[in-house]
């Protein structure tokens, strides 16, 4: 009798055992299994399929289980099983980490972004320097076409020095538009009632691919040494900025937008070429600086594209059958 208890007793010790065993293991959190371990992704500002993650046990994975250091990380769900991690790439070379958490796990994911050499476009305006969101071409354009047009609008002692021609005003606001666009940037621009605009989120200025160098002074297309050998300056004239940082969009003025450029070469004046800016929300304006005229400094302008079209001197009609008019070019940046 007391060995069948003991035996009794075994039974449930062995059974208890062998349930507390199942509950830990039912209780253990499933592996994430992430393929590949490692990455390398062009630094490009591109948006990259990076990974996939399952677990071990090909069991239910939910993206929104998933938790992740860096923001730029989008996390979709494939199927009940997988959820497929897309990253937002930098614009400069650099190595990261990046730590998922799953539950009590943390598994870290080495990345490196390796630099770019690519010029789609052929244009001597690398890709990585290109804006790649529509939200950032946007935010750019309007800031570079606001810009241009406060300065038009606010006095004279207001206006930067800097600005002493047409192309001054596009180096200017174009660099001002890359800018972060800060309570103390808004105070020294007097233009704090755009606060709400948003700005560039790629790469803002002076941290940019190519430094305080944003402008391509010299043809063909990118190559890695054009980084260092003098082929991008922090100035170009107006001739420069069009045939190397612009592209051209159209001899008909109706189909530019806000932020594009128009362009006029007059061979009988010293700066032949002129550039203006197409301004307003319905690309109805052009804001320009006069350069030099005569012994005085010239002046900023801001005249309807309207009134352009019906100027009294010809030569500056934005028309395709006048020959000093160049067009409409946009910026190499703008180029999807």
């Amino acid at each position: 009798m007391i060995a069948k208890y003991r035996l009794l007793i075994l039974f449930a010790l062995i059974f208890l055992a062998t349930a507390l065993i199942y509950i830990r293991h039912e209780r253990r959190p499933q592996r994430l299994v992430i393929e590949p371990k490692s990455l390398t992704l062009l630094a490009d500002g591109g948006l990259h399929t990076a990974f996939r993650m399952r677990l071990a046990g090909n069991e239910n994975l939910s993206a929104a289980r998933i938790g992740s250091n860096l923001p730029n990380l989008r996390l979709l769900q494939v199927n009940a099983h997988q959820v497929e991690a897309q990253l937002q790439a930098p614009v400069m070379p650099q190595e990261k980490r990046l730590r998922l958490s799953f539950e009590d796990q943390a598994v870290i994911v080495p990345i490196t972004f390796a630099p770019d050499d690519t010029d789609s476009y052929g244009d001597g305006t690398p890709d990585f320097v290109r804006l790649h969101s529509e939200e950032d071409r946007r935010a750019f354009r309007t800031w570079f076409s606001t810009i241009a047009e406060t300065k038009a609008m606010q006095s004279k002692d207001q206006l930067p020095p800097e600005i002493d021609d047409c192309a001054a005003l596009l180096r200017y606001a174009y660099r001002e538009a890359l800018h972060s666009h800060n309570p103390e940037w808004l105070l020294q621009e007097h233009i704090d009632a755009l606060a709400a605009l948003p700005s560039v989120h790629q790469y803002q200025y002076p941290q940019t691919p190519l430094g305080a160098s944003l402008y391509r002074v010299t043809p063909g297309p990118f190559h890695p040494e054009d980084l260092t050998n003098g082929s991008f300056s922090q100035f170009a004239d107006a001739k420069t900025l069009m045939q190397h940082n612009a592209y051209f969009v159209s001899r008909d003025i109706h189909v530019a937008r806000t932020g594009d450029l128009i362009f006029f070469r007059q061979l009988e004046q010293n700066s032949p070429y002129h550039s203006m800016v197409v301004a307003g929300e319905d690309a109805a304006w052009v804001v320009y600086h006069t350069g030099p005229i005569g012994k005085a400094k010239g002046e900023m302008r801001r005249v309807a594209i309207e009134d352009l079209l019906h100027h009294p001197d010809v030569r500056w009609r934005p028309v395709p059958e006048n020959s000093n008019f160049l067009g409409v070019y946009r910026w190499n940046i703008l180029r999807d």
